[in-house]
């Protein structure tokens, strides 16, 4: 990645990793777009790319506390339609942040993979 070629940066601005994902690229100078999905409205356009380059269980976030709010009906035998349907509804439900490269997609803050786009 060339300062040129900036990823973009799918999150929600408050949320701390997202904070340490920035600053990360930040510090090693990768170029960026940041995309506020709950703002922006994007997520459920791009949700079934992400699933079919990362995969549904990697993109639904099942540690947050949007999780814990659903029912346990909304929650019970999740699929990948379901999943889908869930985090366009709910964008909170996205593991944060998703990075997109343009080649690679990673979802999730993972310091290493970060370094490697340098």
């Amino acid at each position: 990645m060339t300062a040129k070629t900036p990823c973009r940066m799918y999150g929600i601005k408050n949320c701390d990793t997202m904070k340490k994902a920035m600053a990360c690229l930040d510090a090693q100078g990768t170029a960026y777009e940041f995309v506020d999905y709950k703002k922006a409205g994007v997520a459920a356009t791009h949700l079934p790319d992400w699933a079919a380059r990362a995969g549904w269980q990697k993109l639904l976030n099942t540690r947050g506390l949007m999780w814990k709010k659903l029912s346990d009906e909304q929650r019970a035998d999740v699929d990948e339609t379901k999943a889908l349907a869930l985090m366009a509804e709910y964008p909170a439900l996205i593991k944060r942040p998703v990075l997109d490269t343009g080649t690679a997609l990673l979802v999730g803050f993972d310091a290493d993979a970060y370094a490697k786009l340098k």
